[in-house]
């Protein structure tokens, strides 16, 4: 009984973890700029095969290629602003989140081509993992799921110090929660705005090593991550990164229990039961906040 709990524990923590990975990036950017990166998915992809090529391609230590990951994801987001989202918020702001959406698309269905065009459709092998296990008494704990939960609490750490205790992370905050005041208070938003992008993109990279080092590389590798992220988005409440963590741990624990007890195929269909309930229950979300506009 002990080594089911355990396996249920294991595999409930370290799904976890990915998905509050992925789901702070998502959450991050809704937060703070009300927008849906659709590209977020193939951002995390690039983060993978990024440290497949720092490490494989090029020889460098895994340590560089996981750094390398990081540069090369927080890039994308630059780029990703510099490039679409700056442009579009020249324009019509009463369709930003509309246009941005269809955007995104775009540039994620672009971004993953080019991965299939330059590395091919063959499942790769993520170089960077740690093979073993930890073994006390009659439990085994394997040490990439250790090292897993150990990445992401380190990080989740530095975000909330970053949000909490920085100048940079107050103008995030402050933007969030009223564009306009904190334009009229001398904040730069459209420079915080880059840094939640930059921010999101090595959330991502890092998100891509993490979770092609538990599966293997392909192209399409962070549509299911994306998927599962905006349902824990929904679930917390749109933009709400405490919320979001909360409930990508505690759905994933729940999947994991559902998975034992009936079998693999009725995880993500028991999700959408939730999402559904959830809504139904609080429309604005778990942690969420309702909205109420005057007209």
């Amino acid at each position: 009984m002990l080594d089911i709990l355990t396996a249920i524990l294991i595999a409930g923590l370290t799904t976890g973890a990915l998905y509050a990975l992925a789901t702070v990036g998502l959450s991050l950017v809704w937060g703070s700029m009300g927008m849906l990166n659709m590209a977020h998915a193939a951002m995390l992809t690039l983060g993978g095969y990024s440290a497949y090529t720092f490490s494989t391609a090029l020889g460098l230590p895994a340590f560089v290629g996981f750094l390398g990951a990081i540069v090369v994801g927080a890039i994308a987001g630059g780029l990703l602003y510099i490039l679409i989202v700056r442009n579009l918020l020249k324009n019509d702001k009463a369709t930003f989140e509309s246009n941005v959406m269809i955007a995104t698309v775009g540039i994620g269905i672009a971004l993953e081509n080019t991965i299939l065009l330059t590395y091919g459709g063959q499942p790769l092998k993520q170089p960077i993992s740690a093979t073993g296990s930890l073994v006390l008494g009659p439990l085994s704990l394997p040490y990439q799921n250790m090292l897993i939960v150990f990445v992401v609490i380190v990080l989740m750490a530095v975000i909330a110090l970053l949000l909490g205790r920085t100048r940079m992370g107050r103008a995030i905050r402050a933007t969030a929660q009223n564009r306009e005041a904190a334009q009229l208070m001398g904040v730069a938003v459209n420079r915080v705005y880059f840094q939640v992008l930059v921010l999101s993109g090595a959330i991502a990279g890092v998100c891509g090593v993490m979770v092609s080092s538990m599966t293997q590389l392909s192209p399409p590798l962070g549509n299911d991550p994306m998927l599962k992220a905006f349902i824990m988005c929904v679930v917390a409440g749109l933009g709400n990164l405490p919320g979001a963590v909360a409930a990508a741990f505690g759905l994933a624990l729940f999947e994991a229990f559902v998975q034992y007890v009936a079998g693999a195929r009725w995880g993500f269909p028991t999700l959408l039961f939730v999402v559904i309930a959830v809504l139904i229950w609080r429309p604005a979300g778990l942690f969420g906040r309702v909205q109420i506009r005057r007209m």
